[in-house]
C-alpha cells in the first residue's frame, strides 16, 4: 500500500508511484478521494474526479482506493456530468 507509515524509516525504499490516474485516498483530508497526477518535490499531487484544483499530499497521507471508494467517486463524477457540472 501507498505510504502507511507514519513515521518514515530512512532504510525503507519510498512507496513506488502509482499509475498516472490511478484513484487514491489522501487520508490527512478526511480520506478525500483523488487522481495522481504527479509528484511536485517532495509531494504527491491529487486532482479531484469531476476535475478541480490539484493539491499535494505527502506520499505517506496517501493509500491506494477501495473499489467501493472508487465506485463512490466515478458515480459522482458520473452524476456530476449529467448535471453538466463537469466534461
Amino acid at each position: 500500500m501507498y505510504g502507511v507509515n507514519t513515521h518514515p524509516n530512512p532504510q525503507e525504499p519510498p512507496p513506488a508511484l502509482p499509475v498516472l490516474g490511478a484513484l487514491l485516498v489522501d487520508t490527512s483530508r478526511g480520506n478525500r478521494v483523488g487522481e495522481f497526477r504527479g509528484v511536485a518535490g517532495l509531494y504527491w499531487s491529487l486532482r479531484p474526479m469531476g476535475g478541480g484544483i490539484e493539491w499535494e499530499v505527502e506520499p505517506r497521507h496517501v493509500r491506494p482506493a477501495l473499489p467501493i471508494e472508487q465506485l463512490r467517486a466515478r458515480t459522482a463524477r458520473a452524476n456530476a456530468r449529467s448535471r453538466g457540472e463537469v466534461l
